[in-house]
């Protein structure tokens, strides 16, 4: 066993695992159908398979380069179906988009861990948080007490205040 490689191994594994603890605790408590079991460990075996591919394949050289890009396509695709998990329709409203964004996202992010790609990685992690975190206020905001700006068509719904401007 190369013990060395096991130490880097595990540091990328553990460092996807932590960047994706903020995201996975933003969904927990939001009390969303996955949470902060489920992002961590998307993004460590997204990491995970990255690192695999790459122990058998070697550099993402040339021509290594197409085997990488299966690799990734193949993982996106199975994380987009455990997301797809996530969205739930229930009478006319969907449920759980932004959950299903956030898996997939996560994934990206332990595959660019997986490559070593950590300014991708981190950047990823904090655009999802943000996203998730303070867009959901702004998103409520717009739709608070039945309001909303745009209907689901499109168009500009109609709100209490044109009414009363109206007469």
């Amino acid at each position: 066993m190369n013990w060395r490689l096991a130490l880097e191994y595990l540091l990328q594994l553990a460092g996807a695992f932590a960047l994706a603890i903020p995201i996975g605790w933003e969904r927990e408590r939001e009390s969303r159908s996955a949470g902060l079991r489920t992002f961590p460990l998307v993004a460590a075996a997204s990491c995970a398979f990255v690192l695999l591919g790459r122990s058998f394949t070697g550099d993402t050289s040339e021509p290594h380069a197409d085997a990488h890009a299966r690799l990734i396509a193949g993982l996106m695709q199975g994380i987009g179906f455990i997301g797809g998990g996530a969205i739930l329709k229930s009478r006319q409203r969907v449920h759980g988009t932004a959950t299903a964004a956030g898996i997939w996202m996560t994934g990206a992010l332990g595959a660019a861990a997986g490559h070593g790609r950590w300014e991708l990685a981190i950047v990823a992690s904090l655009m999802t948080f943000a996203t998730l975190r303070w867009l959901t206020r702004v998103e409520r905001r717009l739709t608070r007490r039945g309001r909303s700006v745009l209907n689901p068509d499109g168009r500009r719904a109609r709100d209490d205040r044109d009414e009363d401007a109206r007469g």
